[in-house]
């Protein structure tokens, strides 16, 4: 009985020794590199899976997990390719990071790539310091470098692009060959294909972008023809704005506006922005029809009701419609106080025309006054001088006729002795010199 127990016995240990020859014979991993998988082979290598570093032959510090990870690699230098068919076309390539089937798998001698997700840079051949973690992240890059995308989709285009940045799923989906683009946000510059130097923030921010350059948005949209042109915010969406670092921040330059349309800038005074110039004349006396007002804000806009002068919109819109900002519904909303102020210019170039000219005249009246005034001194400085000389003229007729008649009353007295020249002298006619 005994016997028969050691027979059985040893007739079982033969035929699973037998299997277990069988089976390893029949394994496939029977055919992969020697020693088998988990030990330790030339120059610092480690592969796991069937034919995973194949291809091998001086490439050192490689590291390959998965049914032909690494597959096509010869010298290749501190690859990690983990998954599926990683970093499966890898010939020469250094420094790459594959993490998923098909993560990587065009490959060459692109180098210092990180690949994680499913098929993420699955067309890169030759690019490299690329980034792309997400489901077929970067898929259709092939010679772009220094991309970095994040997130299911995330620059699924990108062929030849170089520095982009794309942070969310379906970011930058569209780009080509566009460079040095930032996105941030799921579906963050979808569209954009060749545009350059854009900047998105936010889910959809700059979607409509499309070959425009140096944009930024955030939290906008975009216009499919924008270029050189900042976007923040929605209109409708957002209704107020605080940016600090400015209130109390003394500073010198041009005024801001702002549009209709929420567009800043500054309002240009150069001819070569202007058509249809012609004088004011007549326009600006309108302005004489305005009523400016003192009042106060509302608390809600002034918290410290502080005393204000000006117009109110609606009163300047009777007057003169064009001297008034509309909101969006069209309805008055502000003064246009720089129109106001160019109108008052004019009117006081006019007021002072007027001035010089009255001027001009008071100075001819006085010119003329002041030539009349020396006419009259002269001619009567003239008439003085005549009467002058017409008196002297006189005294001397006058003093002449005295003296003939004392003469002749001295020739009477000498003739006529008994009478005497008493009578005479008493009869003699008297002469009175007024010299006054």
């Amino acid at each position: 009985m005994r016997k028969t127990n050691i027979h059985r016995k040893t007739t079982i240990l033969l035929l699973f020794i037998a299997t277990l020859l069988a089976c390893l014979a029949l394994s496939p991993g029977a055919q992969a590199l020697t020693p088998a998988p988990d030990g330790g082979y030339p120059n610092q290598n480690t592969a796991e899976g069937d034919d995973a570093l194949f291809s091998l032959t001086t490439g050192s510090r490689n590291a390959a997990v998965g049914f032909d990870a690494l597959y096509s690699d010869t010298d290749g230098l501190d690859n990690t390719a983990v998954g599926g068919y990683a970093l499966f076309s890898n010939t020469r390539g250094t420094g790459n990071t594959a993490i998923g089937t098909d993560v990587l798998y065009s490959n060459t001698t692109g180098s210092t790539n990180t690949a994680s997700g499913l098929q993420a840079l699955f067309f890169n051949t030759t690019g490299g310091s690329n980034t792309a973690n997400g489901h077929a992240a970067l898929v259709s890059n092939i010679t772009g470098s220094f991309n970095t995308a994040s997130g299911d989709d995330a620059l699924v285009s990108n062929t030849t692009g170089n520095l982009n940045t794309a942070n969310g799923a379906d970011a930058l989906g569209s780009n080509t060959i566009g460079n040095r683009n930032t996105a941030d946000g799921a579906g963050a510059l979808f569209y954009n294909t060749t545009g350059s130097n854009n900047i998105a923030l936010g889910i959809n921010t700059g979607q409509n972008l499309t070959n425009g350059d140096n944009n930024i948005d955030i939290g906008n949209d975009g216009v499919a023809d924008d270029a050189d042109t900042i976007r923040i915010g929605t209109q409708g969406t957002q209704t107020k704005t605080f940016v600090a670092g400015i209130n109390g921040a003394a500073v010198t330059g041009t005024a801001v506006k702002i549009n209709a349309a929420g567009q800043l800038g500054t309002a240009p005074s150069s001819a070569r922005f202007k058509e249809e110039i012609k004088p004011m004349d007549k326009a600006s006396e309108a302005i004489l029809a305005l009523k400016p007002v003192t009042f106060r804000y509302k608390k809600a806009i002034d918290p410290e009701r502080t005393p204000q002068f000006g117009l109110v919109a609606e009163d300047v819109e009777k007057v003169n419609p064009n001297l008034v900002a509309r909101d969006r519904d069209g309805k008055p909303y502000t003064v246009r106080y720089d129109a106001v102020n160019a109108m008052l210019l004019n009117e006081f170039l006019k007021q002072h025309k007027k001035v010089l000219e009255l001027n001009s005249t008071v100075a001819k009246q006085e010119a003329v006054v002041s030539q009349q005034r020396k006419d009259f001194e002269t001619a009567m400085a003239q008439q003085q001088k005549n009467f002058q000389s017409r008196l002297a003229e006189q005294e001397k007729q006058i003093e002449a006729l005295a003296a003939g008649v004392q003469k002749v009353s001295a020739q009477l007295a000498a003739a006529n002795p008994s009478r005497g020249g008493l009578e005479m002298s008493r009869s003699a006619p008297q002469v009175v010199l007024n010299k006054r």
